[in-house]
């Protein structure tokens, strides 16, 4: 494939949650250019820098090409053999001596957009059997899965703006501008917000900063960071108070209606107002014009999930939408239906079993289980802690929790002391430095692509293949076949089994629960595709769309896909309630106990207001040109202005004697990060905002670009044990801190 001649591939992008078109043009294993693909049927061209710097990611010579085994204290070159007979050696005695358990699975933000690390690690997480699961989730977005799983019965039933149909969109600590949508697949939502506004529609946002997507809105309102809850709790009251409720055709399908009023009684927006910031008359103008919209949505995002009340805010967005009549409507909140993987479009519809939480507590701190996760907050003592159940390895994918997670000092301290650890990742970073073992994976544009999760949440239907650009090493596997060699070591198969006869034994399984005597003819239609493809093209068939193995010979099929270059739109985004819903009771649930029993914790919070002596609250931010902790090695991204920088209000820089350009020291718990002081009067006097996912000056790594300018780790300055108590998630956002000039 690879030849010296100048060719055109298409891709789909791998770095965002946007998942935009891509045209490249390639030629002798370089890339020449990348731009928008104009044909692409969801991002129809639109693109942004982090599209651009795939060149500089497959190109980049800190990747890691040959895995990397721990040697005399130094991490050295070793074949794939070599690397794989060390994690038996090293593995498995672990395991025989203290348990499953001892072994603790991580893994981060990048297996989302990596097709064959996002399917095998559940069969990984299996084959390893410990309950000590962290990931990502519980740094993000763990509330609002817990809160639409309360809801809507699925952890994944998240709706999303219909922002394409929509005309007043009120949108709560998220800025989709930069971040093109989390949880809302979205691209290129500038232009999309421009023709919501062209056509009469108004754009609302709260936060806590004037973000871009505040600056471009029809107004932007401050809120005290945390505040959201009481925020929308009250203007949850003003509906029921000013009789402004209106479930429409989503009415017979509704419990909890009644609970709900009764449980916000006491957030009246006189009394929120201080609690968020707004003012009373604000709160209830907010509240009236949602009511009145004819096509309203409600949208919360990060600011919202990173808090002490965070599935509370979650969930109070969703019933902000349910009570106005606009959820499951065209406009409003809808529900994506994927193409493939959707457990929302698997089994019988309109009701299920629900979610459960809690099966099972962290030895520690006691924090339950949500999702099959414990928070990533309580890994650091799960290591440190003596006693039955002690992890004493971990396998890491994809995870760079050094810097994203809270306290990221105590958890290097933490993972040096492990007896065994492995990594999967392209990189040597402020994580994966501790390894005995890494496992590179292959260059995006060196695998094919299908994007699992983001259909689940994308703003019109589609489905989208992309086959590799460039051929891999053949010496180099794919990260399924990485990830089946793993699971054939901790099943006790050995180093050397083949991981194409493991997963045939999988797929045919799975197969064999579904089809019964018709598994071979099922596999035989499948029989042209491997690995995590040919999981695809079952997913596909037997899809809301497929074609059921001939029965629908129009439908989908991996093969129908694959010869669309530019994907298959498959419509606009359709009313869904009740055949999605997986609720015991087949209805919405507007009331899960488990939420309710949480309020009383805000409302004693109700009237307090912020002194002028508090201390500053910190926000995190993101930047177009960064993604997490995984972008900053790229030329492309790294040049430019500096971005990590303390975002400062003038009046507060000035009473601590800061000025533009100034170093300040930031202090919480302890702690200290340094940075430069930018000031703006676009953050709420009282709040100050620093990026996340920066601090790349630690010793052992191997980014070259990063270090050039490493920034400050702001997740370093947060307490690992606090945390939302529902969903685990981490607080990163409101805390308070002290700056100074350092």
């Amino acid at each position: 494939m690879d030849t010296t001649e100048a060719r055109t591939v298409t891709r789909i992008c791998p770095v965002c949650e946007a998942c935009c078109g891509l045209e490249l043009k390639v030629a002798g294993g370089k890339v020449l250019s990348i731009r928008g693909h104009d044909a692409d049927v969801f991002s129809a061209g639109y693109i942004c820098p982090k599209g651009v710097a795939l060149k500089d990611l497959h190109e980049d010579p800190d990747r890691l090409r040959t895995p990397l085994v721990r040697r005399d204290g130094r991490l050295v070159p070793a074949t794939w053999d070599e690397a794989f007979a060390e994690i038996e050696r090293r593995l498995v005695p672990i395991v025989e001596r203290h348990g499953r358990d001892a072994v603790a699975l991580m893994f981060g933000n990048p297996n989302v957009h990596k097709l064959g690390l996002l399917m095998y690690l559940p069969r990984l997480a299996r084959a390893i059997g410990t309950k000590n699961v962290f990931s990502a989730s519980t740094l993000d977005q763990m509330p609002k899965q817990l809160s639409s799983g309360l809801m809507f019965g699925h952890w994944l039933s998240i709706p999303v703006p219909d922002i394409d149909r929509c005309d007043f969109l009120l949108v709560l600590g998220a800025n989709p501008m930069v971040s093109n949508g989390s949880l809302w697949t979205v691209p290129d939502f500038r232009g999309r917000a421009k023709a919501m506004r062209s056509r009469g529609g108004r754009l609302v946002v709260i936060d806590p900063r004037r973000t871009e997507t505040a600056a471009v809105a029809d107004a932007h309102h401050f809120i005290r960071p945390g505040g959201d809850v009481f925020l929308l709790a009250a203007m949850v009251h003003t509906l029921f108070d000013e009789k402004l409720v209106r479930l429409g055709r989503l009415a017979p399908f509704v419990e909890g209606v009644d609970a709900l009023r009764d449980a916000v009684a006491a957030f009246t927006p006189e009394a929120a107002a201080a609690s968020c910031g707004i003012d009373a008359a604000t709160i209830r103008g907010l509240a009236r014009e949602l009511a009145a919209a004819e096509r309203g949505c409600v949208y919360g995002r990060l600011g919202t999930c990173t808090q002490e009340y965070g599935t509370l805010a979650s969930w109070l967005v969703d019933v902000l939408n349910v009570l106005t009549g606009h959820l499951d409507e065209p406009g409003g909140a809808m529900f994506p239906k994927a193409a493939a993987f959707a457990a929302n479009t698997q089994g019988r519809a309109g009701s299920g079993r629900g979610i459960a939480v809690g099966r099972h507590r962290s030895r520690v701190s006691g924090a339950p289980e949500v999702y099959g996760e414990l928070p990533m907050g309580t890994l650091a003592e799960e290591i440190e802690t003596p006693g039955d159940g002690q992890v004493r390895a971990l396998v890491g994918i994809a995870s760079n929790a050094v810097l994203s997670a809270p306290n990221g000092p105590r958890l290097s301290r933490a993972l040096d002391t492990l007896e065994f650890m492995v990594c999967v990742d392209l990189y040597v970073n402020e994580t994966t430095r501790h390894a005995d073992v890494i496992l590179p994976g292959r260059s995006p544009l060196e695998d094919v692509h299908y994007d699992i999760g983001f259909p689940q949440f994308s703003v019109r239907n589609h489905a989208r293949y992309s086959a590799a650009a460039f051929d891999a090493d053949p010496g180099h596997p794919p990260e399924w076949a990485v990830l089946t060699r793993l699971a054939a070591i901790a099943l006790g198969r050995g180093a050397s089994a083949d991981p194409a006869a493991l997963d045939d034994e999988w797929v045919e399984a799975d197969v064999r629960k579904l089809a019964g005597e018709q598994t071979g003819a099922v596999l035989a239609a499948v029989s042209r595709w491997r690995g995590p493809e040919r999981q695809l093209d079952l997913a596909l068939r037997g899809g809301p769309y497929g074609d059921r193995f001939g029965a629908v010979p129009d439908g989908l099929t991996l093969a129908k896909v694959a010869a669309a270059p530019g994907g298959i739109d498959l419509g606009p985004l359709q009313p869904r309630v009740p055949e999605l819903l997986r609720t015991p009771s087949g209805k919405v649930e507007l009331a899960p106990g488990l939420l309710l029993a949480d309020l009383p914790r805000a409302a004693a919070e109700l009237g307090a207001a912020a002194a002028s002596d508090a201390p500053l609250r910190i926000v995190g931010r993101r930047e177009v040109r960064s993604n997490n902790s995984w972008m900053h090695n790229l030329p492309l991204l790294a040049k430019g202005p500096e971005r990590c920088t303390l975002l400062m209000h003038p009046d507060d820089a000035g009473r601590r004697g800061l000025a533009d350009g100034a170093l300040a020291s930031i202090r919480a718990a302890g702690r200290e990060v340094r940075a430069p002081v930018e000031l703006s009067d676009g953050l709420m006097p009282g709040v100050v905002s620093l990026p996340h996912g920066w601090g790349h000056d630690l010793p052992d790594t191997r980014l070259g670009v990063a270090a050039e300018r490493p920034g400050a780790n702001l997740n370093a300055l947060f307490d690992e044990t606090r945390r939302d108590p529902l969903s685990g998630n981490a607080v990163l956002s409101g805390v308070a801190v002290e700056v100074s000039a350092a």
